[in-house]
């Protein structure tokens, strides 16, 4: 691995996205990030070693633009994608407005794939690269309430699986991370007994963003080159 292999990682402003970007800066990386809006965390990185997109992933046709600029102003070769943006609006199926289903597809489902297309086009070109995507358990297990989610999501592995039959001869693998529930702000509405029986489920107890990103890591490092069309499943044990 050179110093210079770009990866873009999306929604990397916070959460599980900023983690996967310091863990990948700190692997060697130049992370360019996606997001509407820099952090001051991300913003923090070794300036040398990441750059920071903004730019709103609903807005499909920009992505060819998006990602050739992102090609063109990197020090170095496309080498990743991770895409960890996404959305999940917990609501009822029977009462949950169109807009709101077609806003968790959209930057869930469709915006990956596109992402995906461009940069894979990059990386035939060089006859390498990794591409990650972040699913989550709900894929495989459900949640009520969060239907359009989990579809998105087990959209997502399917797309994973298909895609690394479609690139792997040229050296380039597909895989995804599934992390389940998190220390983030996404437990942090999670009070009393409620929380008590999510952590009742992971013997390990909640992992934290740290652990997925490391699974991220592990990806795009040398060692997965052997590694594709699988999920990695991060949730302290809690679907065993």
């Amino acid at each position: 691995m050179t110093d210079r292999q770009t990866v873009i990682v999306t929604g990397a402003a916070k959460g599980l996205g900023l983690s996967i970007a310091e863990t990948l800066v700190e692997a060697g990386f130049y992370v360019n990030g996606i997001g509407r809006s820099a952090s001051e965390a991300f913003n923090s990185l070794p300036a040398d070693q990441r750059h920071f997109t903004e730019y709103d992933l609903m807005n499909l046709p920009g992505i060819p633009s998006l990602v050739k600029g992102i090609v063109s102003a990197a020090p170095g070769p496309l080498y990743g994608l991770v895409n960890n943006a996404g959305v999940g609006l917990d609501g009822t199926l029977a009462t949950q407005h169109a807009s709101e289903i077609s806003r968790v597809l959209t930057l869930n489902l469709e915006a990956p794939i596109a992402l995906s297309k461009y940069a894979v086009r990059h990386m035939l070109r060089q006859r390498q690269g990794r591409i990650v995507n972040i699913s989550s358990i709900i894929a495989s297990t459900g949640f009520n309430g969060l239907a359009v989610y989990a579809a998105s999501k087990a959209g997502l592995e399917g797309f994973t699986r298909s895609l690394s039959r479609e690139v792997g001869r040229a050296g380039i693998t597909v895989n995804c991370v599934a992390p389940g529930y998190m220390l983030t702000d996404m437990t942090a509405g999670l009070e009393g007994a409620k929380l008590e029986s999510v952590k009742r489920r992971a013997p390990l107890g909640l992992p934290e963003t740290s652990h997925a990103a490391h699974a991220v890591r592990y990806l795009l490092e040398p060692g997965a080159a052997k590694t594709t069309g699988t999920v990695i499943t991060v949730d302290g044990g809690s679907t065993a």
